[in-house]
C-alpha cells in the first residue's frame, strides 16, 4: 500500500453532550481532530502506513494528541515540539433545522506560528508515496501560508503524488489576504484536487457562475466545472467534487463526481438519515478516495469507496473515521440495514 503523509493541525475538539447547547451543561466531551490529521488516521484503518506532521507545543494535552495519533497506528516522528499552544475548537452539533455550530480558538497556535524552514522535509517526507495537505492550514497565518507552499514544492520535488483539498473556512482568512490571493500557488502542485461545488470559486477565484442549490444535481454542471478546472490546472490527473444535499442537520444527501484526463464520472448517492456527526465527513472521502486509487482498478470503483467510507463516518462521534476497509466493502456490497451481526 502506498504510504502517505498529510500536514496541517491537529487541534482539541470540545463538545456538550448529546444535542445540547454549549455551556447548557458543565460537561464537554473532547476529541482530537483536524482535516489532516483526520485524513492520516482513516488510512491507518485501512492498512496504509500513515504519517502526520505538524508543529505541537510542548505539554501535556498536545502530548495527549500525539497518544492518540498513535493508537490510531499514525506514525508520528516527523512531528515537531516547540512553544507555543494547541488550538482548540467548539463544536455545538445541530439537530433537525438547528445547524451545527463550529467556534475556533486556534489563533497563535503552534502551527499558526510556524514558518518556513521550521520542519526538515527531506526527513519528512522520506520513504512517502503520497503528500496531502487543505487550505485550512494556510488560512490560519502568513506564515503558515508561506510553510504549506513550502511543503507542496518539497512534496514535488521528492516525486510524491500531492492532493489538495481546498477546505474553505470563512472563519480563518482574517489575516489580511483571500483566498484566491494564496491558494491557486498552492494548488498548482497538485495532481489531485478536491473540493465542493462552492470551493472552486471561494479558494481559486473562479468565475463559474452556478445555478441554484436546487438545480445542481445535474450532473452536467459538474462536467463543466471540473473541466474547467484541469484546463486551468493541466497538471492535474484528477478533480473530484463532493455534493452534500442538506435536507436538514439531521439528514443530507451525499455524493461525488471525479473527472481524471480520459473519463467523467458520477458516484452513488447515500441518503444519510440521523446523522449523529458530520464532522470530518469530508477528510473520511478523501482517505478513501486515496486508498481507492491505490487498491482498486478503476476510478470509479475508488469514488464509490470513498462515498460509502465518508457514508459510515456520519453514524461515528468524533473527527477520525474508525472504520475498516472491511466494514466499508460491506457497505458498498448493499449492507447498510444496520442489521445486528452476530
Amino acid at each position: 500500500m502506498k504510504s502517505v503523509a498529510a500536514f496541517g493541525e491537529i487541534m482539541l475538539r470540545l463538545s456538550p453532550p448529546g444535542r445540547e447547547r454549549l455551556f447548557q451543561s458543565s460537561g464537554f466531551l473532547t476529541y482530537f481532530g483536524g482535516g489532516e490529521a483526520n485524513v492520516v488516521a482513516s488510512l491507518a484503518q485501512f492498512g496504509h502506513p500513515a504519517r502526520f506532521i505538524t508543529v505541537l507545543p510542548t505539554n501535556e494535552i498536545a502530548s495527549a494528541a500525539v497518544r492518540e495519533l498513535r493508537m490510531l497506528g499514525v506514525d508520528t516522528s516527523a512531528i515537531v515540539r516547540r512553544g507555543g499552544r494547541l488550538g482548540l475548537y467548539f463544536v455545538e452539533t445541530g439537530a433537525n433545522q438547528k445547524p451545527t455550530q463550529v467556534i475556533y480558538d486556534r489563533a497563535h497556535s503552534a502551527i499558526a506560528e510556524a514558518k518556513p524552514g521550521d520542519i526538515d522535509w527531506s526527513a519528512a517526507l522520506k520513504g512517502m508515496d503520497w503528500f496531502h495537505i487543505t487550505g485550512i492550514t494556510p488560512a490560519l497565518s502568513r506564515s503558515a501560508a508561506d510553510l504549506s507552499l513550502e511543503a507542496v514544492r518539497a512534496a514535488k520535488a521528492a516525486g510524491l503524488t500531492v492532493s489538495v483539498d481546498l477546505n474553505y473556512r470563512s472563519k480563518l482568512w482574517n489575516y489580511g489576504v483571500s483566498a484566491p490571493e494564496v491558494m491557486p500557488e498552492i494548488f498548482r502542485f497538485a495532481d489531485v484536487g478536491i473540493a465542493n461545488e462552492e470551493e472552486f470559486q471561494q479558494s481559486l477565484g473562479l468565475g463559474t457562475e452556478l445555478p441554484p442549490p436546487a438545480e445542481r444535481l445535474d450532473r452536467k454542471v459538474y462536467e463543466r466545472l471540473t473541466a474547467e478546472v484541469m484546463s486551468l490546472y493541466p497538471q492535474l490527473s484528477k478533480v473530484a467534487v463532493t455534493l452534500r444535499e442538506n435536507t436538514s442537520a439531521d439528514r443530507n444527501g451525499w455524493s461525488a463526481v471525479l473527472r481524471t484526463k480520459t473519463e467523467f464520472v458520477s458516484g452513488v448517492r447515500y441518503d444519510i438519515t440521523d446523522i449523529v456527526d458530520r464532522i470530518g465527513g469530508g477528510d473520511a472521502f478523501v482517505a478513501g478516495l486515496i486508498h481507492g486509487f491505490d487498491a482498486f482498478r478503476t476510478d470509479g470503483e475508488a469514488l464509490d469507496f470513498a462515498l460509502a467510507a465518508s457514508c459510515l463516518k456520519h453514524s461515528i462521534p468524533g473527527d477520525f473515521n474508525l472504520v475498516s476497509e472491511r466494514e466499508v466493502l460491506a457497505l458498498m456490497k448493499g449492507g447498510g440495514s444496520g442489521r445486528v451481526r452476530r
